[in-house]
């Protein structure tokens, strides 16, 4: 497959959020209609990239894998296509989410960062599903319980919370700055 690209954007060796941030710096210089390569190797950038083209109207067109390179396509929007990019409005600080986790409040945690990262460290009783399975998966989180999602950042759970919200789920959180700046108890596998 041999697709050509106006603009390719270097964000190789780069962790979560800084694709993102790249790509969306980048992406101001393209006209509507050209089409943007980032490469990255970052593996959950595929599911960050394609969630916030969805956000903002931009065109995710998908990805290759070239090595340990993923090469991700996605098209400008013109301005008619475009939405400002939404943030789920109900936001919980880390430190209230620290403050329940340690009153022993029955809350419910969604970690959806990539298995390796929740293997390093997570928050006691924190499900994972990674924002790439949450379409998927989203039988498996209980629509009756208060939802506080969680990423390494507070991008990526963002997202996840903006799909739950459109999925039906009334009581979603997204909590933040993230892991990051987790100082409560922490498990690993």
């Amino acid at each position: 497959m041999s697709i050509t690209a106006n603009e390719v954007l270097d964000a190789k060796g780069l962790a979560c959020p800084m694709p993102i941030v790249k790509t969306k710096k980048a992406i101001t210089n393209l006209e509507a209609g050209q089409v943007m390569e980032v490469q990255a190797t970052d593996k959950g950038s595929t599911a960050d990239i394609k969630a916030w083209a969805e956000s903002t109207g931009h065109q995710y067109l998908g990805t290759v894998e070239d090595g340990d390179v993923l090469k991700h396509y996605l098209r400008k929007a013109s301005e008619e296509e475009t939405k400002g990019e939404t943030k789920h409005e109900d936001v919980l600080d880390i430190e209230e989410l620290h403050n329940k986790v340690e009153g022993e409040e029955a809350i419910s945690v969604l970690d959806v960062r990539e298995p390796a990262e929740y293997a390093f460290g997570h928050i006691p009783g924190a499900v994972n599903i990674p924002l790439s399975e949450l379409e998927e998966r989203f039988e498996e989180i209980n629509k009756e319980q208060d939802i506080h999602v969680i990423c390494r950042t507070g991008s990526r759970s963002d997202l996840a919370a903006q799909k739950l919200t459109e999925k039906g789920f009334q009581s979603v959180k997204n909590v933040v700055p993230g892991m990051t700046n987790w100082e409560g108890p922490t498990e690993g596998n």
